[in-house]
């Protein structure tokens, strides 16, 4: 593949390293699809807001369609997956993480939490030593009270306690399914000990690994796409190694002001001929800057965002079609009558509405489908969109 790509050849093989180069499975989706889906995105970044479903389930349904809900928590729980702060918090497959020691034994982002450990060496040893004595625990079962207004989201030192050793990895964490409470116990008895034995790769190789992973998920991206996958900081030196031991590809996007950089087994589709909801958090958008120059898309996620000033809505998804973004809506699922509402429909400019309506609508029912919602779609008339999506519906 040429390393001077076209706009539309930079989204066509970013979306195909994505994963949405090929069709949806037709028939029983099951774990080898999910492991099929991490090949290509290499992590799920996890978020706790309900209004629609929990945001680490949409990649799954954008790539898969309907699907068992249990997928990621089964696989979590047969040690094919981890929960560690990567992007964010993320589901990330095990036998990635000797990449993440070198963060595990001091990233710069954990500074005061572990001057907290190194004060509290007395607390970190009664929780450890409750956890190898009690087994599984969440931060309410160590019935500690005391909450230092202002620091850490006003935890308590016991929660504290815990999220440094799941930061240092001494911990793992799941997640209780009622109330999505982080629930603890010893690496050992969760990481599976082939990972836990094998080799640790020094810092600059566990980033470089990681880098090449990024450029794998992404196709082609800048010094910055790349580097935003894991977060990592410090990297250029270290692209720079990549492209000269061809680990790396230099290349050039239209209309893109920075160098960018391919993994050298990144394909260029003729088409790509998706159709998707994307989560706030799903790879292909998380990063605002890299969706506005692939896809001319500004979005902003408003869930934090007073009501009166909020543009488009409080959980705004965007619709992939075919390789561009055209529209977004804001979606939440009415469990109470079994409803996926949306509240607003906003299409992109110069989009046919008529087509992107029937095709959003589509979706919108898989959706409804697969969450339960048995009474369907209900549209309202919000958004310059919503007229062609009500037409749809009637039709």
């Amino acid at each position: 593949m040429a390393d001077e790509l076209s706009a539309s050849q930079a989204r066509r093989v970013a979306l195909y390293a994505q994963g949405f180069g090929a069709k949806r499975p037709s028939g029983r989706v099951d774990r080898r699809h999910l492991r099929k889906v991490l090949d290509h995105i290499g992590l799920i970044q996890i978020d706790s807001v309900n209004v629609l479903v929990r945001s680490q389930e949409l990649p799954l349904f954008a790539r898969l369609g309907p699907h068992p809900r249990t997928l990621i928590a089964d696989a979590t729980a047969a040690g094919e997956l981890f929960e560690y702060w990567v992007h964010e918090a993320c589901h990330v497959p095990v036998e990635q993480r000797p990449l993440y020691r070198w963060a595990m034994e001091g990233h710069p982002r954990w500074t005061s939490m572990r001057r907290f450990a190194a004060e509290r060496q007395d607390l970190i040893g009664s929780v450890l030593e409750r956890l190898r004595d009690e087994g599984p625990l969440v931060a309410s079962d160590l019935q500690m009270r005391n909450r230092p207004k202002g620091q850490w989201w006003d935890w308590d030192d016991g929660k504290h306690a815990l999220e440094h050793l799941f930061r240092t990895g001494e911990v793992a964490a799941s997640r209780r399914p009622n109330d999505f409470a982080r629930v603890y116990d010893l690496a050992e008895r969760v990481i599976p000990a082939a990972v836990l034995d094998a080799p640790t790769p020094s810092e600059a190789d566990a980033k470089k690994e990681l880098l090449v992973l990024a450029a794998k998920y992404h196709g082609v991206g800048t010094a910055a796409d790349l580097a935003d996958y894991h977060r990592l900081v410090h990297t250029r030196a270290l692209l720079a190694e990549l492209v000269e031991e061809g680990r790396l590809v230099a290349a050039s996007v239209e209309g893109w002001t920075q160098p960018a950089y391919m993994h050298p087994d990144a394909h260029l589709p003729r088409w790509v001929r998706a159709r998707a909801l994307l989560s706030p958090f799903d790879p292909v958008v998380w990063f605002r800057d890299r969706a506005e120059r692939l896809f001319g898309f500004h979005y902003r996620i408003e869930i934090y965002v007073p009501r009166p000033e909020r543009v488009y809505g409080y959980y705004v998804l965007p619709f992939l079609l075919g390789d561009e973004l055209v529209a977004r809506v804001d979606l939440k699922a009415d469990r109470s009558t079994g409803r996926l509402l949306v509240k607003g429909a906003f299409g992109q400019p110069g989009i046919d509405e008529s087509y992107v309506g029937a095709e959003l609508l589509a979706e919108l029912d898989l959706m409804a489908g697969w969450l339960g919602l048995d009474a369907g779609v209900h549209v309202s008339d919000h958004g310059d969109l919503a007229p062609a999506l009500l037409a749809a519906t009637a039709s």
